[in-house]
């Protein structure tokens, strides 16, 4: 699959996509994204369905109506590749389809997992569609699938940071800095009951991350120069609640759709409150 590049109507951002993946956001020439290679992480963006977080504390099982389901950390759907099925100047819109059972092989195995297959049963379809305006960058997700299934969903970016520990997320109730979210370690730090999010930096674009559907946020990194900042349906590392407790599971409609929203924002009255 070719990359797919969008371009905005005023020419002013450029995006770029890999086999589905987010790999680069470019705002008046001002990289937005993590790149692959530099320290952090691997990726630059990933879907974490149908299951958030680790399984290991479950023997890598999940409970569900129709039997229990082999899966690893953040589930199988990172192990399907995206079809793309159209694109345009501005849009691309990919998919991935799963049929029940279905055995998938797991990229952990064996270094970092005891599961080499995974499976699920229940059918799905997972789309992912990209729009780039001028202003902002939309995503949105729609699961298909039986209705009755349950499921977690989150979405998993990583954005370039100047890497001197100056940046900090920031909502109507809360300001996290980076060093705090480095010491939440591998659970990720929740920022929990809200819709919006933002990142706010010393110099370049502040980012702005407003959601529907998921109305929580983990944030997560172990470097100073990345961060990912991750919508989610619910958090999973909740102390007192059994691992993949079923509180964590929303049940599918048939048919659901999320959205996430990438604005870049240069607002000197906020960056000035925190230089």
């Amino acid at each position: 699959m070719e990359p797919q590049i969008l371009i905005s109507p005023d020419k002013n951002s450029i995006v770029k996509i890999e086999k589905g993946e987010l790999v680069s956001f470019l705002k008046d020439k001002e990289e937005l994204i993590h790149q692959k290679g530099q320290p952090g992480w691997r990726n630059s963006d990933t879907e974490m369905f149908p299951v958030i977080g680790p399984t290991e504390a479950t023997d890598f099982k999940v409970s569900t109506p129709k039997g229990n389901a082999i899966q690893d950390q953040h589930g199988l759907l990172r192990e399907l590749s995206y079809t793309l099925m159209e694109s345009g100047k501005n849009f691309a819109a990919f998919q991935k389809d799963y049929a029940a059972n279905t055995l998938i092989k797991n990229s952990k195995f064996p270094e970092k997992s005891p599961e080499e297959k995974l499976s699920w049963p229940y059918d799905f379809r997972f789309k992912k569609l990209y729009e780039l305006s001028n202003n902002s960058l939309k995503i949105t997700f729609e699961v298909e699938a039986e209705k009755g299934m349950p499921f977690m969903l989150g979405y998993h970016p990583a954005f370039k940071l100047s890497g001197d520990y100056s940046e900090i997320c920031k909502t109507k109730a809360h300001e996290v800095s980076l060093q705090k979210i480095m010491d939440g370690g591998s659970t990720a730090f929740p920022v929990l009951n809200t819709q919006e999010i933002k990142l706010i930096k010393n110099k370049g674009y502040n980012i702005s991350i407003k959601t529907k559907g998921f109305d929580n946020f983990m944030l997560w990194t172990e470097v100073p120069n990345m961060l990912c900042i991750e919508p989610i349906t619910a958090y999973p590392y909740t102390e007192g609640e059994p691992p993949l407790s079923e509180k964590l599971f929303s049940i599918s409609n048939g048919k659901d759709s999320f959205e996430v929203v990438i604005a870049p924002f240069k607002d000197p009255l906020i960056k000035s409150v925190y230089l």
